[in-house]
């Protein structure tokens, strides 16, 4: 790895078209485009689907035959993003562990407040659940906010009853939208991505006045206890490493077993430069084997 492959893409980001807190029906392009810019390799095979009445996006790397099941979230701050660009991680994901991910197209803010995509994500679980997937042949993943309704679908299922799945990944969690992490004021000249006041905007329009210390909302403030092993990472120069570290903290303190990985120089979900920078690519190794590590096959009770 070398620091300046990091700094390319940092400097990519702060030059990039994307404003997080901008109009939002523009921004939904620009970050679908942004995300889609990439062709996909050729043996990468997706189909559209439903889990119940959620609509997703099933992802597969070549022929091998299935050993589990991943659940995805993407990110976009609850107001941008779809399942469809999310293709291009996901696949990254999936090349390195012989997993079905399916990436959900829970519903987005301002059009659908909180708490619509919690009651997606559960919705989407129950429906594995229902097909007759074994739950610990589930795992969990989620990016950014994605990684913020990972979390929130955990507290759900503990709620509702349901065993949880193997384990959880959150990349650069957002996870708490009170925004009181002490990286968003250090890390503010830093991150090439994140500010402030676009999350601030984006807080806004997802809570639509409900409480930010909601658990649910904002899973950094709920009791973690009985959540499934949690791998967190994170890069060294966003605004919400402070997340990522208090979150490691509070898991700990649950009991739960918990692994965290900071990356210095990266900024926000540098994971899905994992084909140019070899800092991401180590990190989706990381994942692929936690992943591996905790899921148990379906057929192999």
């Amino acid at each position: 790895m070398t620091r300046s492959q990091l700094d390319s893409v940092s400097e990519l980001l702060q030059n990039s078209p994307l404003d997080l807190g901008g109009d939002v029906e523009k921004m939904r392009r620009v970050f679908d485009e942004m995300l889609g810019s990439a062709p996909l390799p050729d043996d990468v095979r997706t189909r559209t689907t439903e889990l119940g009445t959620v609509p997703a996006v099933e992802v597969r790397v070549g022929a091998t035959a299935s050993a589990g099941t991943v659940l995805y979230f993407h990110g976009g701050a609850y107001a941008l993003g779809s399942a469809a660009a999310s293709v291009g991680l996901v696949s990254e994901i999936a090349r390195r562990t012989a997993v079905t991910i399916l990436s959900v197209d829970y519903r987005l803010a301002p059009e659908h407040p909180f708490p619509a995509a919690v009651d997606d994500a559960l919705a989407a679980y129950r429906a594995l659940l229902d097909r007759g997937v074994p739950a610990d042949s589930i795992a969990v993943i989620g990016e950014s906010a994605g990684g913020g309704l990972a979390l929130a679908l955990l507290l759900a299922i503990r709620e509702a009853g349901l065993p949880q799945p193997s384990s959880a990944t959150v990349l650069s969690p957002w996870a708490d939208l009170t925004q009181s992490g002490s990286t968003m004021d250090t890390r503010a000249d830093a991150d090439p991505v994140l500010t402030r006041r676009a999350l601030r905007t984006r807080a806004a329009d997802y809570l639509a006045g409900a409480d930010p210390h909601s658990p649910p909302a904002s899973p950094l403030h709920a009791d973690l206890c009985g959540l499934p092993p949690l791998l967190i990472q994170a890069g060294g120069r966003e605004i919400l490493l402070d997340d990522a570290l208090r979150l490691a903290a509070r898991a700990a303190h649950a009991d739960v077993p918990v692994t965290l990985r900071t990356f210095p120089g990266a900024p926000h979900v540098f994971q899905g430069f994992a084909p140019v920078v070899d800092e991401a690519a180590q990190a989706l190794d990381q994942v692929a084997a936690f992943i591996d590590s905790h899921v148990r096959p379906e057929g192999r009770r």
